[in-house]
């Protein structure tokens, strides 16, 4: 995936920008960005503040913890169950 040249609380400042009165153009020509990134990050970040962004990530990375220490468990009971039919 290609990185962006703007950080996230950058791209939530430039939306504001736009909320808070200026022409969309004009941000996009301000910035160098085209209409279509200021919209496809207006889908996706529109509505948020730097906070809401942050504890976002965080809930992401807590959520992959939680996925990763599932897998573990699971892959210790299912071989937990294997020795345990074998032995009997």
């Amino acid at each position: 995936m290609k990185k962006s040249r703007f950080t996230e609380s950058q791209i939530v400042a430039i939306l504001g920008e736009a909320e808070a009165g200026m022409k969309v153009k004009e941000v996009c020509r301000k910035h160098g960005i085209s209409d279509a990134t200021y919209y496809n990050w207006k889908a996706k970040y529109g509505g948020m503040s730097v906070s809401d962004l942050k504890r976002t990530k965080e809930l992401e990375a807590e959520n992959a913890k939680l996925k990763r220490m599932y897998a573990d468990l699971a892959l210790e009971n299912r071989a937990m169950k294997d020795l345990i039919e074998k032995k009997l």
